[in-house]
């Protein structure tokens, strides 16, 4: 045990070694910076408020559209065929036994 001890606390008062190798820039072997962002996508393309409200303006508060309004369903099909292996959407299940 006194001499695992002593091993151990050789090694950690021992000076550390430097590396014989020269590590690359990571930055200098990845690819070209992407483009600009598109626009568009979920994300609006400018803030709802542009600052906090000053005092005396009338501030407005207007209720949100139902679930119904914001999403509304598609419309449905003309036919809907039976479904295939592993198709879900816009099919229907094979019915009997």
């Amino acid at each position: 045990m006194k001499l695992v001890f002593l091993v151990a606390t050789a090694l950690m008062a021992a000076p550390a070694f430097a590396q014989d190798t020269t590590q690359t820039d990571a930055a200098s072997t990845t690819a070209p910076a992407p483009a600009a962002p598109v626009t568009g996508g979920y994300q609006p393309a400018q803030p709802a408020i542009s600052g906090p409200a000053q005092p005396g303006a009338p501030v407005v508060f207007k209720e949100a559209p139902s679930p119904q309004q914001a999403y509304p369903a598609p419309a449905p099909l003309q036919s809907y065929p039976i479904c295939k292996k592993g198709q879900f959407d816009q099919c229907r299940q094979r019915g009997g036994k």
